[in-house]
């Protein structure tokens, strides 16, 4: 018979036992399976350079050796930094000195030169118009070499302006006039010879293009090259504070390193601070030295030199004026009148420029500060005094009808108001020279004060940087 098969075999009873209990105070720990991954630890930030830097720079400063380290590096730095400065200030007070000397104060002398060979050659037109129909040679010699003058400075003018506007400007005014000039004087000889009255028309014409636009031009021109004196003195002159403040600060610093040495070590010297702070105190006392020369030499230039060079030409400028008006004054006789037209216009200029040449000479002679330069100021005004007396006496003869006669007393060869003004143009043509020298011997002094001072003070500032460092490493030696 069939048998009926086994049934399946029960699956195992579950337990149903409670699991054993935790114990007390230990925490659960999650299921291995069922734990989330742990994510890594971040790297640490990185730091900049300047945060290392700064880091290491506060380690040093913690250790003596680390602040001797930085000592050094300051006082080098200090004493560097002082020649460096020094060199730079006065080279370029030495370069403006320089220029007092070769540049602006020839080009204001030259300048003043071109006024007096314009005005010489007006005048010399004049008195020549005035000798007849037939010039002297010796009038028309010097009204050619005044002209050439007066050409050749205007060229050496226009190469030397270095741009600047006002004297380009004044520069080519008295280029354009100046021909124009020139060829009224020829058309007023060339009537003259003939005879015609119209040379004298001509003649007045050209002096009142002089008189109004080429000296006025001139004298612009004169201002402007003396303002650019004026500023390249007082450029050279100035103080060197920068200098003097980095000086006194490093040779403060120094004395501060050596009293710390001192302290901390009882040697009463470190040879090498000791050579920093003597080559800092050298070129200090050189800069304070140097510069109290060239102030002084350039305030005798500008004193004893400048100004009396200024009123000298002034004088002389003026004598010109109005020894000009003086000949028209008889050219024109009488045809040209004052603005109210109650006198004559020339002799009323005439008085004006004498007044100016008194007043001018009396200037000179108080700022001339020798013999040598006294003695040909006090011969002028000597000799101003003898023309004033002598055209006086040639304008009542005018007055009283002799024409002649006040002719030959103004331009006669002796005892007339020509030789009078030729005496005060020679003397004060000595004392123009006398004062021009003493000028440059001073500015030159100044110059030199200051030349050799910027290679010195860099030299001597890079000898005491060394010295500061030598020093500090002897003590830092003694830590290794």
């Amino acid at each position: 018979m069939t048998q009926q098969p086994n049934p399946p075999a029960e699956p195992a009873a579950r337990s149903t036992g409670r699991a054993p209990a935790r114990p007390v105070g230990v925490p659960a720990q999650p299921s291995p399976a069922r734990s989330a991954p742990t994510p890594p630890a971040a790297p640490p930030a990185g730091r900049g350079a300047w945060a290392v830097g700064r880091e290491r720079l506060r380690t040093a400063a913690t250790t003596e050796p680390g602040r001797l380290q930085i000592l050094g590096a300051v006082l080098a730095l200090l004493v560097v930094a002082f020649g460096a400065v020094t060199a730079l200030e006065v080279t370029g007070r030495a370069s403006a000195a320089d220029d007092v000397v070769g540049r602006s104060q020839p080009l204001s002398a030259d300048a003043a030169a071109l006024y007096r060979s314009l005005a010489d050659a007006d005048t010399t037109a004049a008195g020549g118009f005035l000798a007849g129909t037939l010039e002297p040679a010796a009038s028309r010699e010097r009204y050619a070499k005044d002209v050439a003058t007066a050409s050749r400075l205007l060229v050496k003018a226009a190469a030397n302006t270095d741009g600047s506007p006002e004297s380009a400007r004044e520069i080519t005014v008295l280029g354009e006039q100046l021909p124009r000039y020139t060829g009224l004087v020829e058309r007023a000889r060339a009537a003259n010879r003939q005879g015609l009255p119209l040379g004298g028309a001509y003649l007045r014409y050209a002096n009142q293009q002089m008189t109004t636009v080429l000296l006025p031009s001139a004298e612009r021109l004169y201002a402007a090259e003396t303002e650019r004196l004026h500023r390249d003195d007082d450029a050279a002159r100035t103080r060197p504070y920068a200098s003097l403040a980095l000086g006194l600060v490093a040779l403060a610093a120094l004395g501060w390193a050596q009293r710390r040495t001192y302290a901390r070590t009882n040697r009463v010297f470190n040879h090498g601070l000791l050579a920093a702070t003597a080559a800092t105190g050298v070129v200090l006392l050189w800069l304070l030295a140097a510069h109290t020369v060239a102030r002084t030499e350039l305030d005798n230039a500008r004193a004893h030199g400048q100004e009396s060079l200024q009123v000298l030409n002034t004088a002389r400028i003026s004598s010109l004026t109005a020894r000009a008006n003086e000949n028209l004054t008889v050219v024109a006789r009488g045809a040209v009148l004052t603005e109210d037209g109650k006198g004559d216009k020339y002799e009323a200029d005439y008085t004006a420029g004498m007044g100016a040449l008194t007043e001018a000479l009396d200037s000179a002679r108080r700022l001339a500060d020798d013999d040598a330069g006294r003695a040909p100021v006090e011969e002028s005004a000597a000799r101003a005094g003898e023309w004033r007396q002598r055209h006086k006496e040639a304008r009542a003869e005018d007055d009283a009808g002799d024409y002649e006669g006040a002719l030959a007393r103004i331009v006669g060869a002796e005892g007339s108001t020509g030789q009078s003004f030729d005496q005060v143009d020679a003397a004060l043509e000595r004392a123009l020279a006398h004062e021009q020298a003493e000028f440059t011997r001073s500015a030159g002094d100044a110059r030199g004060a200051l030349t050799a001072l910027p290679l010195g003070a860099a030299a001597l500032g890079i000898l005491g940087a060394a010295g500061a460092v030598l020093g500090v490493n002897r003590r830092l030696s003694e830590y290794r």
